[in-house]
């Protein structure tokens, strides 16, 4: 059902352009919506209401139904009488009428949408829906989570609407209170830049609209609306995985997650066994900060000795007096490729394993 305050907005605009005064009540003649108070007519729309008559003049105001698939949903009354305000009438009530349809089919849409989402429909429901709701199932699209600190507290899903506007080939929704998904149409031309250009704009725009640590993370493009389900899961995956090891950033693709997909994937006594293994019961993230930091530089500079000590601003032979300590403590020299992925996974496990614990608490 159409809100009261579009109802409201909708006959403030048709006034300003009949010029007359315009009220819509429910079946009992209580209004919803109105340019001018009309209670003292709640008694006489009632009647109508229960009349098998469509129209009626009553006391110098004319009496429309509104009917919503030939149930009735509105009276509308007109201030005036004669034959012109009888045809503005008709029209107002002919504009209520689209809109009841309008709204009922974006809500299916919405429903439709929503179900796609979370796999409750069979194959054949998914075609035979679409074909009936207008929506083209062999186009490319791709699926968009919108999440922020805020979510629950603000209006994410309106703001995200806003943003998309009136594109009726895109579709925002929400599946649960702390989401908004988006299922972006795609054309042909649409890169993977243009993509994530479309994400950091609506973070950009979201933000500044008060929404706060915002999050966005998108799946793959797929070129058919049974394959979008998957699209919405890998956005799903990647926002979670981003939050483990892209917390840094705001918006995240499925396709950059690497290694992390895998590693977000292992159960956690698997992930123990590991770095027991590995380190002897030590954990990769307990050594000093200087020590952390010159890790995490030297894998950042690709395990190149020279660009790391440039950039730390000390001496070639001091980074590589470190990495000899590191080496005697964990058994793994990082100028060897296969020891310093080895050390890369495990710190990406233990920062996986710190996350789902405070995840479970």
């Amino acid at each position: 059902m159409i809100s009261n305050q579009i109802l409201q907005n909708t006959i403030e605009g048709l006034k300003n352009i009949a010029r007359v005064e315009v009220c819509v009540m429910d079946i009992d003649g209580k209004p919803v919506a109105y340019t001018m108070d009309m209670l003292h007519l709640g008694k006489p729309a009632t009647e109508f209401a229960k009349s098998p008559a469509d129209t009626q003049e009553v006391q110098g105001y004319q009496f429309f139904k509104v009917y919503d698939e030939q149930q009735l949903e509105y009276v509308l009354v007109v201030a005036g009488s004669g034959e012109d305000v009888y045809t503005i009438g008709k029209m107002i009530a002919f504009q209520l009428q689209n809109l009841l349809v309008a709204y009922k089919e974006r809500f299916d849409k919405d429903n439709f949408i929503k179900n796609l989402l979370l796999d409750n429909l069979l194959l054949i429901d998914i075609y035979s829906r679409s074909k009936k709701l207008h929506i083209q199932t062999d186009v490319s699209r791709v699926a968009m989570i919108v999440e922020s600190d805020n979510s629950k507290d603000s209006n994410a899903l309106e703001l995200t609407r806003a943003y998309f506007g009136n594109n009726s080939k895109d579709f925002v929704t929400a599946v649960d209170e702390n989401n908004v998904i988006v299922v972006k149409d795609l054309s042909e031309s649409d890169s993977p830049k243009e993509i994530e250009k479309v994400a950091r704009s609506l973070a950009a725009q979201l933000t500044k609209d008060g929404l706060k640590n915002l999050r966005i993370a998108y799946g793959t493009v797929v070129r058919e609306i049974k394959e979008v389900s998957r699209s919405y899961k890998e956005a799903k995956m990647a926002l979670d995985v981003g939050k483990i090891f892209f917390d840094e950033r705001n918006v995240i693709a499925y396709s950059e997650l690497g290694i992390g997909r895998l590693i977000y994937q292992l159960p956690i006594p698997l992930c123990k066994m590991f770095i027991r293994e590995i380190f002897d019961g030590k954990s990769p993230d307990e050594f000093d900060e200087e020590t952390l930091t010159t890790i995490y530089k030297f894998f950042e500079n690709s395990l190149n000795v020279s660009e790391t000590s440039r950039q730390l601003f000390i001496h070639r032979n001091t980074l590589v007096y470190r990495l000899d300590k590191l080496q005697k403590s964990t058994g793994l020299d990082l100028r060897v490729f296969e020891d310093a992925i080895t050390f890369k996974i495990a710190l990406m496990v233990v920062k996986y394993m710190k996350y789902m614990e405070s995840f479970e608490y």
